[in-house]
């Protein structure tokens, strides 16, 4: 793990691929809960095509580094922070990919400075005023709060409870018990990520996200819309409309594979993005 220091504070990244790649450089963002190890697959399998990929913590409650306290945690202000990252080492044209919370984050960062990203690519995730869906809208109500927040995570120790629909269970069906502690722990343990968390959980507002949808034509790149067709949370319907919010969007639906589009066919999300990066 690497570690950039940002004016929000400090981000701990993974890279995977080769330090010189005629490729665009691949920016993954996560879901809430998560952190960038669940890009593993799909990182490894561009590396051995030669993409440079970046898979860093964001602060959304599974990242061990707290922000600084007067970091601004809305979803606009973490969006400025993965824009941030991408100054801090200077990287260009970039494909940003995002995922389920990720990708909402990704549409804001769309909206504030597209400059430093060439292409898009986003699986199963918010849109419009989906932010997040049912029944997650329910849960993270049950988070919104630093000792609400641990104590509702509890229950997330035992892998029985933490892959059921009430945990992770919904969202993909390749879950691994040890990576899905690990995105509990920091949580569990440090007050001030769950700080973090929850300051971005209060500031979650659909309205925004919608409003975000209507400036996304603004966006002169391609983008491809890459979705599970088996996800329960986000339907087919919404990643369908979400590429007519786009200029240049294509549909590519995949089988079989929920919200963790990555964990359940990282071949199929690898294949997009690399097959991009051969033309671009």
């Amino acid at each position: 793990m690497l570690t950039v220091d940002l004016p929000q504070g400090a981000v701990q990244y993974r890279v995977a691929g080769p330090e010189q790649s005629e490729a665009p450089p691949v920016v993954f963002v996560h879901a809430f809960l998560t952190d960038g190890s669940i890009w593993s697959a799909v990182a490894d399998r561009l590396a051995d095509q030669g993409v440079r990929s970046y898979a860093p913590d964001w602060p959304l409650g599974a990242h061990r580094t707290p922000l600084r306290a007067d970091a601004d945690q809305s979803p606009r202000g973490v969006a400025g922070q993965i824009l941030a990252f991408l100054e801090a080492l200077d990287l260009r044209d970039v494909t940003l990919v995002g995922n389920d919370t990720g990708g909402a984050l990704c549409q804001f960062l769309l909206t504030i400075d597209a400059a430093r990203i060439g292409r898009v690519v986003l699986t199963n995730c918010d849109a419009f005023d989906t932010f997040p869906p049912f029944p997650f809208n329910v849960i993270f109500q049950l988070l919104k709060g630093e000792r609400l927040m641990k104590v509702n995570l509890l229950p997330m120790r035992w892998q029985a409870f933490r892959h059921s629909p009430l945990g992770f269970g919904l969202l993909a069906d390749r879950l691994d018990p040890d990576q899905t502690r690990s995105w509990i722990e920091p949580s569990l343990r440090n007050a001030e990520v769950r700080r973090d968390a929850v300051r971005f959980l209060k500031a979650v507002d659909p309205k925004e996200l919608l409003d975000v949808s209507t400036r996304l034509k603004d966006f002169g790149g391609p983008v491809k819309i890459v979705w599970g067709g088996a996800d329960r949370a986000f339907k087919t319907a919404l990643g369908r409309r979400l590429q007519g919010a786009f200029r240049d969007a294509t549909f590519v639906e995949v089988p079989h594979a929920h919200t963790f589009v990555h964990l359940d066919a990282p071949d199929a999300v690898a294949d997009q993005i690399v097959g991009w990066s051969r033309v671009a």
